[in-house]
């Protein structure tokens, strides 16, 4: 099996010891959780959950891109909420970047997330050549 790191300096920098994504064989990228980071900065952005949202999924397609997929490639997406009774307007902002490859996701809440994020997002994709 061969496995290859992904890094790219358009998304955020790791904040501790991970990968932005792990290539496996070529053919399956899984991603890192990405919350809403600014890439050059490093800052949360400010805004509500649909701002965060949109964020952090700018951020997944940024390493997606770097491994040579595409949120269209993306077969599975794992949400976490800091708070489920903002699933509606997460899903809202969501549906503007998977509305038509709508990949299977699973959602769940959590106690907290990295610096006090609202979500987090990670995907796996399957790399087509």
């Amino acid at each position: 099996m061969a496995l290859e790191r992904i890094l790219t300096d358009k998304a955020p920098a790791p904040i501790g010891p991970y990968s932005q994504a792990i290539l496996v064989d070529g053919k399956f990228l899984y991603t890192a959780g990405q919350v809403a980071l600014e890439p050059k900065t490093g800052k949360l952005v400010d805004g509500d959950i649909k701002a965060q949202t949109r964020q952090a999924i700018k951020n997944v397609e940024q390493v997606l891109v770097a491994g040579g997929a595409s949120l269209v490639s993306v077969v599975k997406t794992t949400v976490y909420l800091k708070d489920m009774n903002e699933f509606a307007a997460m899903n809202e902002a969501y549906s503007e970047f998977f509305s038509n490859s709508a990949p299977a996701r699973s959602t769940v809440q959590v106690a907290r997330l990295p610096k006090d994020a609202k979500v987090e997002i990670d995907a796996v994709a399957v790399i087509e050549k």
